[in-house]
Protein backbone atom coordinates (compact mmCIF):
# COMPACT_ATOMS: atom_id res chain seq x y z
CA UNK A 1 0.00 0.00 0.00
CA UNK A 2 0.63 3.49 -0.94
CA UNK A 3 2.59 5.46 2.57
CA UNK A 4 -0.20 8.67 2.56
CA UNK A 5 1.97 11.90 2.04
CA UNK A 6 3.39 14.45 4.16
CA UNK A 7 2.27 18.03 3.94
CA UNK A 8 4.68 20.71 5.44
CA UNK A 9 2.59 23.51 6.52
CA UNK A 10 3.83 26.99 5.90
CA UNK A 11 3.22 30.43 7.45
CA UNK A 12 4.61 33.43 6.92
CA UNK A 13 3.61 37.40 6.24
CA UNK A 14 4.51 37.51 2.58
CA UNK A 15 5.48 34.88 -0.21
CA UNK A 16 9.43 35.44 0.42
CA UNK A 17 9.25 34.39 3.73
CA UNK A 18 7.21 31.59 2.92
CA UNK A 19 9.84 31.01 -0.10
CA UNK A 20 12.82 31.10 2.18
CA UNK A 21 11.03 28.23 4.86
CA UNK A 22 9.92 25.88 1.74
CA UNK A 23 13.90 25.75 0.87
CA UNK A 24 14.46 24.52 4.39
CA UNK A 25 11.82 21.34 3.73
CA UNK A 26 12.32 21.11 -0.41
CA UNK A 27 13.48 17.68 0.59
CA UNK A 28 10.88 16.85 3.15
CA UNK A 29 7.59 17.61 1.72
CA UNK A 30 5.85 15.77 -0.56
CA UNK A 31 3.12 18.80 -0.34
CA UNK A 32 3.54 22.27 0.61
CA UNK A 33 0.17 24.01 2.89
CA UNK A 34 0.24 28.01 2.29
CA UNK A 35 -1.42 29.41 5.00
CA UNK A 36 -2.77 32.65 3.24
CA UNK A 37 -4.44 33.78 6.29
CA UNK A 38 -1.05 34.13 7.98
CA UNK A 39 -0.09 36.99 5.13
CA UNK A 40 -0.29 40.60 5.53
CA UNK A 41 -1.76 40.17 1.78
CA UNK A 42 -2.57 36.76 -0.16
CA UNK A 43 -0.04 36.40 -2.71
CA UNK A 44 -1.11 32.86 -4.19
CA UNK A 45 0.32 34.00 -7.61
CA UNK A 46 3.78 34.81 -5.71
CA UNK A 47 3.81 31.61 -4.30
CA UNK A 48 3.30 29.62 -7.10
CA UNK A 49 5.78 31.09 -9.20
CA UNK A 50 8.32 30.33 -6.17
CA UNK A 51 7.83 26.88 -4.56
CA UNK A 52 8.54 23.77 -6.75
CA UNK A 53 6.44 21.46 -4.82
CA UNK A 54 3.08 20.65 -4.96
CA UNK A 55 1.17 23.34 -3.38
CA UNK A 56 -1.88 23.45 -1.17
CA UNK A 57 -3.59 26.59 -0.26
CA UNK A 58 -5.31 27.58 3.23
CA UNK A 59 -7.17 30.78 4.62
CA UNK A 60 -8.64 29.29 7.32
CA UNK A 61 -10.91 31.68 9.46
CA UNK A 62 -10.90 32.30 12.94
CA UNK A 63 -14.30 30.83 13.70
CA UNK A 64 -12.05 27.02 12.45
CA UNK A 65 -8.78 28.29 14.03
CA UNK A 66 -7.25 30.25 11.45
CA UNK A 67 -6.57 33.96 11.58
CA UNK A 68 -8.29 35.67 8.38
CA UNK A 69 -11.15 37.58 10.16
CA UNK A 70 -12.61 39.35 6.89
CA UNK A 71 -15.58 39.15 5.01
CA UNK A 72 -16.27 35.52 3.14
CA UNK A 73 -16.07 36.62 0.05
CA UNK A 74 -12.67 38.06 0.53
CA UNK A 75 -11.61 35.10 2.39
CA UNK A 76 -12.41 32.93 -1.17
CA UNK A 77 -11.28 35.16 -3.65
CA UNK A 78 -7.47 34.33 -3.17
CA UNK A 79 -8.52 30.34 -3.04
CA UNK A 80 -10.31 30.76 -6.65
CA UNK A 81 -7.25 32.55 -7.78
CA UNK A 82 -5.30 29.52 -6.78
CA UNK A 83 -7.37 27.41 -8.57
CA UNK A 84 -6.74 29.54 -11.67
CA UNK A 85 -3.17 29.40 -10.97
CA UNK A 86 -3.48 26.08 -11.28
CA UNK A 87 -2.52 24.69 -7.63
CA UNK A 88 -2.77 21.17 -6.68
CA UNK A 89 -5.13 21.72 -4.47
CA UNK A 90 -6.95 24.23 -2.02
CA UNK A 91 -8.57 23.51 1.31
CA UNK A 92 -12.21 24.78 1.96
CA UNK A 93 -14.04 23.75 5.71
CA UNK A 94 -17.39 21.53 5.62
CA UNK A 95 -18.85 24.17 7.77
CA UNK A 96 -18.60 27.03 4.86
CA UNK A 97 -21.52 28.55 3.15
CA UNK A 98 -22.70 26.37 0.60
CA UNK A 99 -21.88 29.56 -1.83
CA UNK A 100 -18.04 29.06 -0.87
CA UNK A 101 -17.93 25.61 -2.18
CA UNK A 102 -19.67 26.37 -5.57
CA UNK A 103 -17.86 28.46 -6.45
CA UNK A 104 -14.46 27.06 -5.79
CA UNK A 105 -16.21 23.76 -7.88
CA UNK A 106 -17.12 25.66 -10.47
CA UNK A 107 -14.00 26.91 -11.19
CA UNK A 108 -12.20 23.58 -10.49
CA UNK A 109 -14.41 22.43 -14.00
CA UNK A 110 -11.47 24.75 -15.66
CA UNK A 111 -8.78 23.60 -13.29
CA UNK A 112 -6.87 20.10 -11.99
CA UNK A 113 -7.15 21.82 -8.59
CA UNK A 114 -8.69 19.26 -6.22
CA UNK A 115 -10.78 20.19 -3.03
CA UNK A 116 -9.96 19.29 0.01
CA UNK A 117 -12.81 19.62 2.59
CA UNK A 118 -12.00 19.98 6.04
CA UNK A 119 -13.58 19.79 9.33
CA UNK A 120 -11.60 20.54 13.09
CA UNK A 121 -12.88 20.12 16.33
CA UNK A 122 -10.10 22.07 18.52
CA UNK A 123 -11.75 20.92 21.75
CA UNK A 124 -12.49 16.61 22.17
CA UNK A 125 -13.07 14.08 19.76
CA UNK A 126 -16.91 13.80 18.55
CA UNK A 127 -18.92 10.35 18.89
CA UNK A 128 -18.27 7.20 16.24
CA UNK A 129 -21.55 8.60 14.50
CA UNK A 130 -21.07 11.63 14.58
CA UNK A 131 -17.60 11.07 12.97
CA UNK A 132 -19.17 9.18 10.43
CA UNK A 133 -21.77 11.69 9.37
CA UNK A 134 -19.19 13.94 9.10
CA UNK A 135 -17.52 11.65 6.66
CA UNK A 136 -20.66 11.02 4.58
CA UNK A 137 -21.50 14.95 4.27
CA UNK A 138 -17.88 15.05 2.84
CA UNK A 139 -18.36 12.06 0.49
CA UNK A 140 -21.66 13.65 -0.91
CA UNK A 141 -20.13 17.06 -0.99
CA UNK A 142 -18.42 16.63 -4.54
CA UNK A 143 -14.87 17.04 -2.81
CA UNK A 144 -12.55 14.89 -4.15
CA UNK A 145 -10.59 14.67 -0.42
CA UNK A 146 -11.72 15.12 3.31
CA UNK A 147 -9.85 16.11 6.56
CA UNK A 148 -11.41 15.04 9.59
CA UNK A 149 -9.30 16.65 12.44
CA UNK A 150 -10.19 16.01 16.26
CA UNK A 151 -8.71 16.78 19.61
CA UNK A 152 -8.04 13.84 21.19
CA UNK A 153 -8.45 13.31 25.41
CA UNK A 154 -7.05 9.16 25.50
CA UNK A 155 -6.29 6.50 23.16
CA UNK A 156 -9.92 5.87 22.44
CA UNK A 157 -10.06 9.24 20.68
CA UNK A 158 -6.95 7.99 18.59
CA UNK A 159 -8.72 5.13 17.69
CA UNK A 160 -12.18 6.07 16.93
CA UNK A 161 -10.57 8.66 14.56
CA UNK A 162 -8.49 6.25 12.45
CA UNK A 163 -11.23 3.86 12.53
CA UNK A 164 -12.97 6.62 9.94
CA UNK A 165 -9.85 5.53 7.33
CA UNK A 166 -11.34 2.09 6.98
CA UNK A 167 -14.96 3.35 5.90
CA UNK A 168 -13.10 6.07 3.30
CA UNK A 169 -11.55 3.27 1.88
CA UNK A 170 -14.56 1.32 1.63
CA UNK A 171 -16.24 4.46 -0.10
CA UNK A 172 -13.09 5.06 -2.55
CA UNK A 173 -12.87 8.45 -0.69
CA UNK A 174 -9.31 9.85 0.16
CA UNK A 175 -9.42 10.64 3.87
CA UNK A 176 -6.90 12.92 5.87
CA UNK A 177 -7.84 12.12 9.57
CA UNK A 178 -5.35 12.39 12.70
CA UNK A 179 -6.45 14.31 15.85
CA UNK A 180 -4.56 17.07 17.82
CA UNK A 181 -2.87 17.47 21.00
CA UNK A 182 -0.22 15.31 22.98
CA UNK A 183 -2.91 12.18 23.13
CA UNK A 184 -3.12 12.66 19.48
CA UNK A 185 0.39 13.08 18.40
CA UNK A 186 0.93 9.37 17.47
CA UNK A 187 -2.12 9.75 14.81
CA UNK A 188 -0.12 11.87 12.97
CA UNK A 189 2.33 9.26 12.08
CA UNK A 190 0.07 6.17 12.19
CA UNK A 191 -2.36 7.47 9.64
CA UNK A 192 0.31 7.71 6.84
CA UNK A 193 0.30 3.72 6.91
CA UNK A 194 -3.26 2.85 7.99
CA UNK A 195 -4.44 4.43 4.49
CA UNK A 196 -4.85 8.37 5.48
CA UNK A 197 -4.18 10.75 2.56
CA UNK A 198 -2.46 12.53 4.03
CA UNK A 199 -0.61 14.15 6.98
CA UNK A 200 0.75 17.48 8.04
CA UNK A 201 4.04 18.33 9.58
CA UNK A 202 5.48 21.99 10.77
CA UNK A 203 9.17 23.67 9.44
CA UNK A 204 10.04 23.42 13.58
CA UNK A 205 8.18 23.55 16.95
CA UNK A 206 8.19 27.02 16.88
CA UNK A 207 6.51 27.41 13.61
CA UNK A 208 3.63 24.76 14.62
CA UNK A 209 0.32 25.86 13.05
CA UNK A 210 -1.79 23.26 15.38
CA UNK A 211 -1.42 21.30 18.57
CA UNK A 212 1.13 18.40 18.63
CA UNK A 213 1.99 18.93 15.12
CA UNK A 214 5.57 16.56 14.56
CA UNK A 215 8.56 19.11 12.84
CA UNK A 216 9.43 18.05 9.09
CA UNK A 217 12.40 16.74 9.74
CA UNK A 218 11.43 13.89 12.88
CA UNK A 219 8.65 13.20 10.46
CA UNK A 220 10.09 12.10 7.42
CA UNK A 221 12.91 10.52 9.74
CA UNK A 222 9.95 8.13 11.68
CA UNK A 223 8.45 8.00 8.17
CA UNK A 224 12.01 6.21 6.77
CA UNK A 225 12.54 4.23 10.04
CA UNK A 226 9.11 2.41 9.55
CA UNK A 227 9.11 2.52 6.19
Amino acid sequence: MELGKICVSLAGADAAIIGEQARQVADLADVLEIRLDSMTLPEPEKCCSLLRRPLLFTNRPTWEGGQFAGSEEERIAPLVEAVRLRADYVDLELRAALHSRHCLLEAMEESPTRLILSWHDFKETPSAAELTNLLHQMIASGAHVGKIVTTAQNANDVLRVLALQQEARAAGFPLTAFCMGEAGRISRLATLYLGGYMSYACLNDAQATAPGQIPAAKMRKLRMLLG
